[in-house]
């Protein structure tokens, strides 16, 4: 492959160029570090980018885009996942007909995220083919991979990335991809209607895909073996094998490129060449697990290197059998809530009322932290709803109507209706207090828009979704629409009294983030009436 215009590009923007190149129709998804920037970037490239409200939605207009014979990429992070899990599962069942890439942004070491799982066990247990690449160079290169191979076998495939791939810059040298068919439909019933007679013969062709593909990934399969002169062999994928290349230079290492699935013929080969073999790997032992699986004899790495990022030096520390305790990190600046964040004034408030907080994620997350330390549990997407629901329905009465949940506009618009639908089916007999904190963007990765701010990824109009008339449509008692920040005893008063009043009770908190005042200004003037409603 030739390649020419040197690049320095981040794997995000890598992907992003790749995109743009292979003429994908459609990037869908859900901003979350560390995968936002792909989108945002494909769309500055000119491509049709746009957010979802959520991660199970973005993954299902993709697959209807791939249905219509186009290509379709697909962006979230780890534990968004989880939220687009249901069609992922049948979407490997019914294939696809034009390419549909599913970028997985994985976050070992939890730098902005509630968990590190790791999501190389989806591609195994959802059944679709799955590329790592290690740098930008392979982000890009495997961006165009990933969409051969769905095209070839019809399927949905897995490109996973982690923080370390998706944030650093390293050189790109853009080669030559195919260019597009132009889409259309035709109708395949059996093969897209899943009920389960036609799901039974759809499961047969998935294990058949796989067997097939495995073999092309023993025969010419993005893999590669690096030899050196010392006694043991490395095999290792991702981020893990740039590490363990600087960490021991001349090592025999089998890079895994394609890493679901396995090249299991060619594992064996260069295994049996040594006495012993180690697989080095972030997060969870899959890898070393399949492997072992199949009959091959392989090493894995102490347990104690299971949790957070693998680095040159924690790489040495596993070569050498060290597992003496490591140095802990040194102390960095907590996190804290920007001052003047309108939030600061909800937290003030909760904490001097005494509430019981269900939390949700997002930059107010942070009220959990001094000075504030007011915030009781924080679960994933718009678990706020649900849990203050549980807490209310089972505690004592006193208690019960202390519990607030607290939810930011994004969020909600993510997955806190149904929490809202839930409350109104199943009210709990002391009511419930539900706050939306609406800053007018999605701050925590980086100011991006939903449907609640009335304008698109591009920023162009949209139309607005009106979170008071959702709560009211949704069957709340009492809505009110507030700027917590213009009379702080006027707005305790409101809290304390919904509390004491044993209804369903939604206060829209609306402030814009101090961070995109002025750009949600500038938007909302260029947005000034287009469709929707304010």
């Amino acid at each position: 492959m030739e390649k020419t215009d040197r690049l320095l590009l981040s794997g995000n923007e890598a992907i992003a160029l790749a995109a743009s190149r292979l003429g994908v129709a459609l990037g869908t998804g859900y901003p979350g570090t560390p995968s936002t920037e792909i989108l945002e970037n494909f769309s500055r490239l000119g491509g049709r980018a746009q957010w979802a409200p959520n991660e199970k939605v973005a993954l299902e207009v993709g697959l209807g885009a791939a249905f219509a014979g186009a290509r379709a990429l697909v962006t979230m992070k780890h534990v968004g996942v989880n939220v687009a899990a249901d069609p992922l599962f049948t979407a490997a069942y019914t294939g696809v007909t034009g390419a549909l890439v599913l970028v997985s942004a994985d976050d070992p070491g939890m730098a902005s995220s509630q968990n590190e799982q790791d999501n190389r066990r989806y591609a195994v247990a959802a059944g679709i083919p799955m590329l790592e690449p290690s740098d930008s160079q392979e982000a890009y290169d495997y961006t165009a991979l990933a969409v051969e191979m769905s095209e070839r076998w019809r399927t949905v495939v897995m490109l996973r990335v982690t923080t370390r791939v998706c944030h650093s810059k390293t050189t790109v040298r853009p080669g030559p991809v195919s260019a597009p068919a132009a889409p259309s439909f035709y109708r395949d019933v059996k093969s897209r209607v899943m009920v389960p007679g036609y799901a039974r013969r759809a499961h047969v062709r998935l294990r058949d895909r796989l067997d097939d593909i495995e073999a092309w990934n023993n025969a010419e399969g993005p893999n590669r073996t690096d030899w050196g002169p010392v006694e043991f062999g490395i095999i290792a994928s991702g981020i893990s094998y740039v590490h363990a290349r600087e960490a021991m230079p001349t090592a025999n290492v089998l890079k895994l490129g394609l890493t679901y699935p396995l090249p299991m013929e060619t594992i064996r080969e260069f295994v049996a060449k040594f006495k012993r073999t180690i697989v080095l790997e972030e997060g969870d032992p899959v890898l070393a697990e399949a492997i072992r699986a199949a009959g091959i004899r392989v090493e894995s790495k102490p347990p104690m290197y299971r949790f957070g990022e693998l680095t040159v030096a924690r790489i040495r520390r596993i070569l050498d059998g060290d597992t003496s305790p490591e140095a802990a990190p040194p102390p960095g600046k907590p996190p804290q809530l920007c001052q003047g964040c309108p939030h600061r004034t909800v937290f003030q408030t909760l904490h001097d009322l005494d509430c019981i907080v269900a939390g949700d994620i997002g930059c107010y997350t942070l009220g959990v932290l001094p000075p504030f330390e007011a915030m009781d549990t924080c679960v994933c997407m718009g678990a706020s709803i649900g849990v203050g629901l549980g807490l209310r329905h089972t505690l004592p009465e006193a208690e019960a109507r202390r519990v607030v949940s607290v939810i930011g506009d994004s969020t909600f618009v993510h997955s806190g209706i149904t929490g809202l639908v839930e409350m109104a089916y199943n009210p709990p007999v002391s009511g419930h207090v539900v706050l939306i904190l609406d800053n007018g963007t999605t701050a925590m990765t980086g100011l991006q828009e939903h449907p609640g701010t009335g304008r698109r990824l591009d920023h162009g109009a949209g139309r607005r979704l009106v979170l008071e008339d959702v709560a009211r449509a949704a069957g709340a008692d009492f809505v009110t629409v507030t700027d917590p920040t213009a009379d702080l005893e006027a707005f305790k008063t409101l809290v304390a009294e919904r509390l004491a009043a044993g209804v369903l009770s939604v206060i829209v908190c609306r402030r814009p983030c101090l961070l995109a005042a002025r750009q949600i200004r500038q938007f909302s003037q260029e947005t000034e009436g287009t469709a929707g409603h304010e």
